[in-house]
């Protein structure tokens, strides 16, 4: 009894220090799973948590028959193994064989000291500890967790995901071997700088599951034929967003399941650097996605990649100036007011407000105009004269209520003016997608839900009303009304595609270029500029932005069906007039500004023929060739993917004709 109390007191005075099994790489998945980032932990080492249920049982009980047969059933020391070594090492005179349990190698693991007796026996009574507060199961996950296995790789997860490129769900038997052989000599073993020692301790272990009957000898032979992996970095999908939700992850339970959607993040991502490439300069986009039913933000791209300039800050948070994004809003309040309704008639002339004077994107004034064309045309004029009967206070204090804060100018810090109407406050992306998300949703506004867990709850609640839902209503009916980018036909021709409602915003001195939309469920907001803040001559939110809009509303898959069939009232263009000698080559599929329904992607897919007048014709797509099919002899175009593009077809003297098109289903 006294023995106990002795014991039962160095135990509480000495506790093992589980500070190492505590810490671990906090890791961000799409909302099915699939990876998208991982943050290091100390002294950038990746860590992942080992997770039993989706490690390979194969693997798990190779692991215990190589490294700890008893492992199931002895204390944390096994005495049998620790009887063995000792009198291996007196016949000898040294040691041959490790007493070590896998409880024991934990213990190391948890507190790192040299390879002396005294250290032995520490980590011995530290294995007691251990198994006295922990399950078996526990033990091997905490081991699997901390094993090091080269360079800065620490558990199975993260060397099997970094080697092999998955998770160690389903291990080869190349594999298995090759895992269990490294925590013995990581650096020594590593495949990917010491090949021909990494070939011969896999050997070993396979020959090992040989010699255990766990492995048939052909099996052994075949496994050991398998190439070695090289080491690979690990995906940084959503670099912003899943760093953020990455760094604000609970130490407990380090894995974030989160709203976003891989498949659809690696199509915005490639979007957004398209379209920073087409526009040169220090140019970056940046795309928000959200789910109006729950508000889960399925795609957030803060950059068009991390290696350009500025590509490390998330412009979906910076708060930069809307331009003509927030007139939507003063209207609705209008409307919701009785101050006006669609077809009141507003005068669009040159008037002054006070010490402010608007005037018109193109320096013109149209007279009078309903509030239904000054929105579609995006007046100056009307929205200041309409944010004049709402008030500037109303309508941030309105904003404000609904969880959105404007950033005034520092001349304006006492009270907003007139200027918001036009983009003279800062505001992020993610406020841009609340408003409208709360637009498409009857006027409910809800914050954004980033994990699942957010998005069930956000769904539950009732939300702050930011207007009437008639009032939203009459603004998205309006905004359905707005012209299209060129390319885009109108939606109503489009069988099975929902109207995109949408508007546009350029900023003061070409700094920013917006399109916000809802379509098919969705709020979409992008953005493209210079995250310097610095200007873009001539650069509009209408040029630039919204075919990025439209190709993002494509990515999300708002198109369920092929458009009808339309029997022209006339000839196609090309066939107008009778060809004339030396025109050059006429365009005759695809027509310029068609919108092209294709059943597939990729080199796959059966593909679009091409077709014009002329002989020995080139044809490009972007500036890359089109091959010709090897049977028809025919120019056969298969796009890799839904969006605009430029067909160019050249003749053998150099004259050339185009065509803007937009594919479209899939």
């Amino acid at each position: 009894m006294a023995f106990q109390i002795v014991v039962a007191a160095a135990d509480i005075a000495s506790p093992p220090d589980l500070t190492r099994a505590g810490r671990s790489s906090p890791v961000v998945l799409d909302r099915r799973g699939a990876w998208l980032r991982a943050l290091p932990v100390e002294d950038g080492r990746w860590r992942l948590r080992a997770d039993l249920a989706r490690t390979d049982p194969e693997f798990l009980r190779r692991v215990v028959a190589a490294e700890d047969a008893r492992f199931w059933i002895h204390p944390g020391v096994d005495p049998a193994a620790l009887a063995r070594a000792v009198g291996s090492a007196a016949v000898r005179g040294h040691a041959t064989s490790g007493a070590s349990t896998i409880t024991m190698q934990t213990a190391r693991l948890l507190e790192p000291r040299p390879r002396t007796v005294g250290s032995k026996l520490i980590e011995m009574a530290r294995a007691l500890q251990l198994e006295a507060r922990f399950s078996k199961r526990e033990i091997l996950a905490m081991y699997l967790t901390l094993a090091p296995y080269g360079g800065n790789l620490e558990g199975v997860r993260a060397a099997s995901l970094s080697y092999f490129g998955h998770e160690p769900e389903g291990l080869t038997d190349a594999e298995q071997a090759l895992l269990i052989a490294l925590p013995q000599s990581p650096e020594a073993r590593r495949p990917d700088r010491r090949p021909a020692a990494a070939r011969a301790a896999r050997d070993a272990v396979l020959a090992r599951f040989v010699r255990m009957g766990r492995l048939a000898a052909p099996a052994a032979k075949e496994a050991g034929a398998d190439p070695l992996p090289g080491r690979s970095v690990f995906p940084a999908r959503a670099w912003h967003a899943a760093g953020e939700l990455a760094a604000a992850a609970p130490t407990l339970t380090p894995t974030v399941v989160s709203t976003l959607d891989a498949r659809l993040q690696a199509r915005l991502e490639e979007l957004a650097a398209a379209t920073a490439r087409a526009e040169g300069g220090s140019t970056t986009a940046a795309i928000l996605v959200v789910e109006i039913d729950g508000r889960a933000v399925r795609g957030a791209v803060g950059s068009s990649g991390r290696d350009t300039q500025g590509g490390w800050i998330d412009m979906t948070r910076a708060r930069r100036s809307p331009g003509s994004a927030l007139k939507p809003f003063i209207y609705a309040f209008a409307f919701e007011d009785g101050i006006a309704a669609p077809d009141t008639q507003i005068d669009d002339a040159r008037v002054r407000f006070a010490d402010y004077q608007p005037e018109n994107f193109d320096r013109t004034f149209h007279g009078k105009v309903t509030a239904r064309e000054a929105l579609t045309q995006s007046l100056n004029v009307p929205a200041v004269a309409t944010l004049a009967s709402v008030g500037p206070e109303a309508f941030e204090t309105r904003l404000a209520a609904a969880g959105v804060t404007l950033e005034r100018p520092r001349a304006e810090t006492r009270a907003p003016g007139l200027a918001l109407a036009l983009g003279g406050v800062g505001v992020s992306l993610r406020d841009l997608a609340v408003l409208y998300a709360a637009l498409g949703d009857g006027g409910i506004a809800k914050p954004l839900a980033w994990t699942e867990r957010d998005a069930v709850r956000v769904r539950r609640e009732a939300g702050r009303r930011l207007v009437r839902a008639e009032a939203a209503r009459q603004v998205i009916d309006i905004l359905r009304e707005t012209p299209p980018p060129a390319g885009a036909g109108p939606a109503a021709l489009l069988r099975g595609r929902p109207a995109m409602a949408f508007k546009t915003g350029t900023s003061y001195g070409f700094r920013d270029a917006l399109a916000a939309g809802v379509v098919g469920g969705y709020a979409v907001v992008v953005w493209t500029g210079r995250p310097d803040g610095g200007a873009r001559g001539g650069v509009t939110g209408r040029d630039s932005a919204l075919p990025l809009l439209f190709q993002v509303a494509d990515a999300i898959g708002t198109t369920p069906a092929a458009p009808p069939p339309i029997a022209p009232r006339a000839a196609p263009p090309a066939l107008r007039t009778l060809e004339a000698a030396g025109e050059g080559p006429k365009m005759i599929f695809p027509p310029d500004g068609a919108a092209v329904q294709v059943d597939g992607y990729g080199p796959s897919a059966r593909g679009l023929s091409l077709a014009a007048s002329g002989a020995r014709l080139s044809w490009y797509v972007d500036g890359t060739p089109v091959a010709l099919d090897p049977l028809s002899g025919r120019p056969i175009w298969r796009p890799p993917g839904p969006g605009f593009y430029r067909v160019t077809v050249v003749d053998p003297e150099g004259r050339r004709a185009q065509a803007r098109v937009r594919v479209r289903g899939g």
